[in-house]
């Protein structure tokens, strides 16, 4: 994984490399599809919407919150962590590494919920058929991003509003489609798989895990 530098310039933010150090990929699955577990999905995924939230991006402060309980927390401890990195150059890595727990929970979880799996997701860690990856910022951290990091990300946040909104519409057509053809639309896959790698990316650069400017794009 390429990982990009981070320095006290006065733009404010890091353009980043051409391979963001936040990734994230599904295993395949179109065909031979669980219709029974699909048709039951939004219910049999609750725990996890609860502990770690649904498809649509953000941790918050309340416990229904998108982020549910475990974002939650992780969004008080990217608080904390904010106030270390721009007073005393530290981001705790006790924070930063539950801030990366809680998001490869939701790498497993939210494609379980948004059809791309079938397998019933692990509570916490454990091996699933998804892929996600997100490396410690080892170079001095970027005082003024961090300062400014919830204005940076608003364009982010705009264009996502629209791109999981178009999700949930094609989830709900790749829902039909596979109860009535036991297959998942190959188009539709690949657009849902690109909306939750960007929303990954964008959400472990609001919880300060990294200072590089996320891309506008769905690829990784």
């Amino acid at each position: 994984m390429i990982v990009g530098s981070m320095t006290e310039g006065n733009i404010g933010f890091d353009a980043g490399p051409p391979g963001y150090p936040v990734s994230f990929d599904v295993e395949r699955q179109l065909s031979d599809r669980n219709r029974l577990t699909v048709a039951f999905r939004i219910i049999l995924a609750i725990p996890h919407v609860v502990l770690v939230g649904g498809a649509i991006i953000g941790f918050g402060f309340s416990w229904w919150s998108t982020g549910g309980a475990v974002g939650t927390a992780a969004g008080a401890m990217a608080v904390i962590a904010w106030f270390g990195v721009v007073f005393v150059a530290v981001h705790p890595r006790g924070l930063w590494d539950f801030a990366a727990f809680y998001l490869r929970w939701r790498s497993r979880s939210v494609p379980y919920l948004m059809l791309l799996r079938d397998e019933y997701p692990p509570f916490g860690e454990g091996s699933y058929p998804t892929s996600f990856a997100v490396s410690w910022p080892d170079v001095p951290r970027n005082r003024l991003s961090v300062g400014l990091r919830i204005f940076f990300v608003i364009p982010h946040l705009i264009v996502l509003i629209f791109l999981n909104l178009a999700w949930v519409v094609t989830s709900i057509v790749a829902w039909f489609a596979i109860l009535f053809t036991g297959s998942y639309p190959g188009g539709l896959y690949d657009f849902a798989v690109g909306v939750m790698r960007w929303d990954l990316r964008v959400e472990a650069y609001l919880l300060l895990m990294r200072d590089e400017y996320p891309p506008f794009r769905l690829a990784d």
